[in-house]
C-alpha cells in the first residue's frame, strides 16, 4: 500500500499537510494550509495510479486526470467546493479544493437518531433545493458531468447552513464520441446507486444516476431509515 503524506510535508512549495481527513480506494484525503494565501485550508484529493498499468496506459490515465481536473476548476456554484489547482507528485496526482468545515448530513442523521429524533422535514427540503440546484448546474454543463456517488456523507453543511456537494471521486463527464472520462474507476455506493451503475456499467450511465442517488438520499434523510440496495429490489 503507498505510504501515506506525513503531516507537516509540503508539496509544491505551497500546501502543508496538517492531517489526513479521509481515505477512498485509490488515495487519501488531506487537510492543508496554503502557504501562499495566509489562513487558508485546502482539501488535497490524492488520485494513486496503479503502479502494474502498463507505461502507456499510466500516461494515458494522467492525461485523463489533467483533462477532468482542468474541467473541473471551471466550475462556479455556491454549493460546489471550488477546484482551485491540480498537480502530480511522482505517481499521484493531486486535486486541491476549498476545504469545506462543518458536519455532513450522514452525520446529522445519525445524532438524530441518538436523540430519538428526526430531521426537520423543513430542513430536509431546504437542502434538498440546494442540491437539486447544484445537480442541473452539473448536468447543464457541455457535456454534462455526473457526480456518481450522492449519498449524506457527501454533503456537508457549514456553519452558515450551506449544503455543499464534495468528494467528485466518481464524477464522470459525457464526452460525445469519447471514451468515458473518470477521475477515478469506480461504482458509487451500494445503498444509494442505480442498479446499471452498481453493476459497473458506464454505458447506461447518464445524468438518472444521479436523480436515483438524489431520491434515495433524500429518502435516507426524512426516514433516518437506509433504501434498500438496487441489486436486492431485482432478485
Amino acid at each position: 500500500m503507498p505510504q501515506s503524506l506525513q503531516n507537516g510535508e509540503v508539496l509544491r512549495d505551497r500546501y502543508k499537510i496538517r492531517e489526513q481527513i479521509g481515505q477512498g480506494g485509490t488515495g487519501s484525503i488531506y487537510l492543508a494550509e496554503d502557504n501562499r494565501l495566509e489562513g487558508r485550508l485546502c482539501a488535497l484529493k490524492e488520485v494513486e495510479h496503479n503502479r502494474t498499468l502498463p507505461p502507456q496506459f499510466l500516461e494515458q490515465a494522467r492525461e485523463q486526470f489533467f483533462r477532468e481536473a482542468s474541467v473541473l476548476a471551471r466550475l462556479d456554484h455556491p454549493n460546489l467546493p471550488k477546484v482551485s489547482d491540480f498537480f502530480s507528485e511522482g505517481l499521484r496526482d493531486y486535486l486541491v479544493m476549498d476545504y469545506v468545515p462543518g458536519k455532513d448530513l450522514r452525520e446529522r442523521m445519525l445524532d438524530a437518531r441518538r436523540n430519538k429524533t428526526f430531521l426537520s422535514e423543513n430542513e430536509v427540503l431546504r437542502w434538498a433545493v440546494q442540491i437539486s440546484d447544484a445537480l442541473n448546474y452539473l448536468h447543464q454543463q457541455d457535456p454534462p458531468i455526473i457526480h456518481r456517488d450522492i449519498k449524506p456523507s457527501n454533503l456537508k453543511i457549514t456553519p452558515s447552513g450551506l449544503i455543499k456537494l464534495v468528494d467528485f471521486g466518481l464524477v464522470k463527464i459525457l464526452a460525445p464520441n469519447e471514451v468515458t472520462i473518470t477521475i477515478i474507476q469506480g461504482q458509487g455506493t451500494a445503498l444509494y446507486t442505480p442498479l446499471e451503475q452498481y453493476g459497473g456499467d458506464d454505458t447506461h450511465t447518464d445524468i438518472r444516476a444521479d436523480i436515483f442517488s438524489f431520491g434515495a438520499t433524500l429518502y435516507h434523510l426524512v426516514t433516518n431509515e437506509p433504501p434498500t440496495e438496487a441489486s436486492k429490489r431485482f432478485k
